[in-house]
């Protein structure tokens, strides 16, 4: 039995099993949104303490840098406690929604019926896993001799992370690995692969076409399924696994990963939304991907991690300010990259080194590809909407899909163009 059988009739047979089980989903009304500064180290650790203590405030950024923004959405009993926390310890803060549940609802995501993906599929709104799935299983079957269904790895809750590879030729050529939804809340990561394994196999366009034919790609769209299917089932916010921790669940796939694991920019804590595990590689999730990607080992030229959102392009590293020892290629390819992004839409992208550019974070996936596989040229995308984003942030509306997807391939393919005249793909 071929392969793509096999993954197959395993898949149908998962997704006839697995049940999702029917919990209360999670709502945020007059839940409020807050924004605070920490102007010094006291104060930073003041929110750290507060990030790893209580389960009524959720931390929709990092904790890790003095000066950075923290959005915070925190439960109607906890307001006062936080405002006189805040107050004593001289933390700026400001008020952003006084209602986050009716904030979320204001944004169309436009969820698909379930069941049409694979006669209707298409990016004006957006699908739950097991339609994306079948969809996946359909282009195997549509292009047989280009399309291969592969499996990535597992999960805790038993899915199996699926993806395809990619290939218009007999020959062996360079490989492109590419990586999204390890963050189960971006769902606009896991749309824009799909589109871009769509436009691989469709598209017109020279530039595109010389994309599909002249390397191999190996796309997973949801490195995070279990989490992913949460989002849909109970808490549009979630981010993380689903593996217990005693009265808490998950840890951050994108802080899990072995290479300065939980140096920087992770917490201890199982309640915390980067949380970096017990160990390296504790979730099966990372574990098995990570023992698939090193099976690639000497086939993948450039990894490529889809995020959201802030608009930015990273690189290595994540656990240091030291910059990799060919940064300048990296700066040659991320200048191309942004200018190329912003063509279409006139959408600007920053970055740079993660360290510097964001915040410190460890143990990201991006940074274990190229510290320990030979991938010497990775990068991380944040995607729409921007940083400055209140009202929309992980929830990006349905009808951006499309453009925030055009503008990545654009730079994916200025991207691709320079890490092949540096003479990465030789």
């Amino acid at each position: 039995m071929s392969l793509n059988k096999c993954l197959l009739f395993g898949l149908l047979g998962l997704l006839a099993t697995v049940g999702v089980s029917q919990a209360e989903r999670v709502r945020y009304d007059n839940y409020r949104l807050y924004k605070a500064i920490a102007e010094n180290e006291a104060q930073l650790a003041v929110l750290k303490d507060l990030e790893s203590s209580t389960d009524s405030i959720l931390f929709l950024d990092g904790v890790h840098i003095v000066g950075a923004d923290v959005k915070m959405v925190v439960a109607p009993h906890k307001v006062p406690d936080l405002l006189e926390l805040l107050g004593k310890a001289e933390i700026k803060y400001e008020l952003q929604s006084k209602d986050f549940q009716k904030t979320m609802d204001e944004v169309d995501e436009k969820v698909a019926i379930k069941g049409r993906a694979t006669e209707e599929h298409n990016w004006e709104q957006y699908y739950e896993l097991e339609d994306t799935y079948s969809w996946m299983v359909t282009l195997a079957k549509q292009y047989p001799h280009v399309v291969t269904l592969i499996e990535g790895g597992k999960t805790y809750q038993g899915r199996s992370i699926l993806g395809v590879k990619i290939s218009k030729s007999l020959s062996e050529k360079p490989g492109i690995f590419l990586e999204a939804g390890i963050h189960a809340r971006e769902w606009i990561a896991p749309a824009a692969a799909t589109y871009i394994i769509q436009q691989l196999l469709t598209s017109n366009l020279d530039s595109v076409k010389q994309l599909a034919e002249n390397y191999n790609w190996y796309v997973f769209p949801h490195a995070n399924p279990d989490g992913y299917v949460y989002t849909h089932t109970t808490d549009r916010m979630w981010r993380k696994t689903r593996t217990p921790y005693g009265s808490c669940f998950g840890a951050d796939p994108n802080r899990n990963w072995g290479f300065h694991w939980n140096e920087v920019g992770a917490s201890s804590s199982a309640c915390s939304d980067t949380y970096a595990g017990p160990s390296a590689f504790s979730e099966i999730e990372t574990q098995s991907l990570s023992e698939y990607i090193a099976s690639l080992k000497g086939k993948i030229q450039l990894y490529i991690s889809l995020h959201a959102y802030s608009q930015y392009l990273l690189y290595p590293y994540g656990h240091t300010g030291d910059l990799p020892d060919n940064v300048e290629d990296f700066k040659k390819v991320f200048d191309a990259s942004i200018a190329a992004v912003s063509q279409r839409y006139n959408t600007k992208y920053t970055g740079g080194n993660i360290y510097d550019a964001i915040y410190p974070a460890a143990g990201a996936s991006v940074d274990w590809a190229y510290g320990t596989q030979d991938v010497r040229m990775a990068f991380c995308y944040e995607l729409r909407p921007s940083s400055n984003s209140i009202l929309t942030g992980f929830k990006l509306p349905a009808a951006q899909i499309i453009p925030a997807s055009e503008e990545l391939l654009d730079s994916i393919v200025a991207m691709v163009g320079e890490v092949n005249k540096l003479g990465y793909f030789s």
